[in-house]
């Protein structure tokens, strides 16, 4: 077996064959997959699989990431569902793995991860050319991004509001950010494992002092130039810059990877 045909999981994953069906719970991977040129093969999504637009929307939805319906799913008959270990809940990986041959767990960390998840699927799914092609494209970008010097900036990356949430350094969006030499605050979290990865936190922190810029992410809470105004006429946040990020090209892992650090590269030269 092939190294490349391991998942997050540990599970080892042979061929999938001519006659995969494919249910994608995760938006980034259904967009991988249509990358893949796996159209034909993909047989439902969830309602926030939304890119590429014009052929994602002939795929059958089955809920959202986190409120799946596993009757919607069984009803498509699928030969492998794919999922992460982040996006989705695991009583609901566990019910799929009751009636589904084949899950697929994925968990991407960091922007490189990327190269294995594109190899992944490439050799399940028999697209090891397609495969190859985005691995080239994404190193291709790696490097451009690694070959020029960025100066440190301290920021603090808000998905949400009313509480207001941000991210750790251990997940996806911080090791993005790190790729322009963006260091997410705060530095350390307590509280249980899912409130440490994604913590609460309140612009009277301490540690805010150090932050030169706050950054307003469209996903998952879709912040607009309202609360961007309204936070840069807030005296605590004085001399730091406060701006609106396109969540989908600095969370999003898979194909869009490729277009999002090349974004990510614009925006921190702006």
């Amino acid at each position: 077996m092939d190294h490349a045909a391991i998942d997050a999981a540990g599970t080892e994953h042979g061929r999938a064959g001519s006659s995969a069906r494919i249910v994608s719970l995760v938006p980034s991977i259904t967009e991988l997959l249509f990358a893949l040129s796996l159209d034909a093969h993909i047989v439902g999504r969830t309602g926030f699989c939304i890119h590429p637009r014009e052929r994602v929307r002939h795929v059958r939805k089955v809920g959202g990431t986190k409120a799946v319906k596993i009757d919607a799913v069984r009803a498509l008959r699928p030969t492998h569902v794919i999922v992460n270990i982040d996006e989705n809940e695991a009583h609901t990986v566990d019910e799929l793995r009751r009636f589904v041959p084949h899950v697929i767990v994925t968990h991407p960390l960091a922007p490189r991860d990327n190269l294995a998840l594109y190899r992944l699927l490439g050799a399940i799914f028999d697209r090891e050319r397609e495969a190859e092609t985005l691995c080239t494209a994404l190193q291709a970008r790696l490097d451009a991004v690694a070959a020029r010097a960025w100066p440190e900036r301290h920021v603090v990356y808000a998905i949400w509001r009313e509480p207001w949430m941000t991210v750790a350094r251990d997940t996806y969006i911080a090791a993005m950010l790190r790729l322009v030499n963006w260091q997410t605050l705060p530095v350390t979290y307590g509280g249980s494992a899912g409130a440490a990865r994604y913590p609460g936190f309140d612009f009277d922190a301490p540690w805010l002092a150090d932050v030169d810029r706050v950054l307003l992410s469209s996903e998952p809470y879709r912040f607009t130039e309202t609360h961007a105004d309204a936070l840069r006429r807030d005296p605590r946040l004085a001399g730091k810059r406060v701006a609106l990020i396109d969540g989908e090209f600095v969370s999003w892992y898979g194909s869009r990877a490729i277009a999002g650090i090349g974004y990510l590269m614009d925006f921190a030269s702006a």
